[in-house]
């Protein structure tokens, strides 16, 4: 894996860390490839799909069962919910105008996106696949997505008004998924069933994933990051 960071314009006053994990195989560069662009969730960062779920051990399981070469890469996002907010940051600008095209520099495949993402950062990356602004994205998944079908007080740090909600309202955006691969499992114990339900149900089909056993902790997560990473391998070769 390889680390690194950076100074965004769009998170002022806040060094940017990333990771990147590749595979290594012979006769291959070690940057050709499509890559999966992971969104962490609320008070994570970029080692959180790595150090909490083991995404590196299960890219190694998914290559030797003869899956499609990808990379893995996630970035700090600090706990902006992956849009533009009134304080000034745009942690979504920040993935779409710095951070995927420093990817594209060290070369990997930007015409092979897939975005994936946890709780808030399955919302994020659900937003940011229906909102056009990254060409190339070839598949989305959330995991446990945070999303809600209409406004309320109560996640007022996730949006800064009704009109912000509205602006990001991922519900009234399902039908941009139409031409999207799309994968979203909830566990059936997590409390955002009910909405993560009802998004899906509106959703142009297929949707992939579904609803397992579990709640909204990494040991859901870890259940279902295997068959997240199948999905975006299939869909990015």
């Amino acid at each position: 894996m390889n680390t690194g960071s950076f100074a965004s314009k769009y998170r002022k006053g806040t060094t940017t860390h990333w990771t990147v994990a590749t595979p290594v195989l012979p006769g291959r560069r070690a940057t050709d490839y499509p890559v999966a662009v992971f969104l962490h969730g609320l008070g994570g960062n970029n080692r959180g799909i790595f150090d909490g779920l083991g995404a590196h051990a299960v890219l190694e399981r998914h290559l030797a069962a003869g899956g499609t070469p990808i990379a893995i890469a996630a970035v700090d996002g600090g706990d902006t919910w992956w849009h533009a907010r009134a304080d000034g940051s745009d942690t979504q600008s920040m993935l779409v105008k710095e951070f995927v095209p420093f990817l594209g520099a060290r070369g990997y495949d930007l015409g092979r996106i897939g975005l994936f993402g946890v709780s808030m950062g399955g919302f994020g990356a659900l937003l940011l696949a229906s909102q056009a602004r990254l060409p190339g994205i070839r598949a989305v998944a959330a995991m446990s997505p945070a999303v809600w079908d209409s406004y309320d007080a109560r996640i007022d740090s996730a949006f800064d008004s009704p009109a912000d909600f509205a602006a990001h309202d991922v519900f009234a955006l399902r039908p941009k998924l139409a031409a999207t691969p799309k994968r979203i499992d909830c566990g059936t114990e997590d409390e955002l069933i009910a909405t993560v339900r009802e998004y899906v149900r509106g959703l142009p089909s297929p949707v992939e994933g579904g609803f397992q056993p579990g709640g909204h902790d990494e040991a859901y997560w870890r259940s279902v990051l295997p068959n997240i990473v199948s999905f975006l391998g299939w869909h990015l070769g």
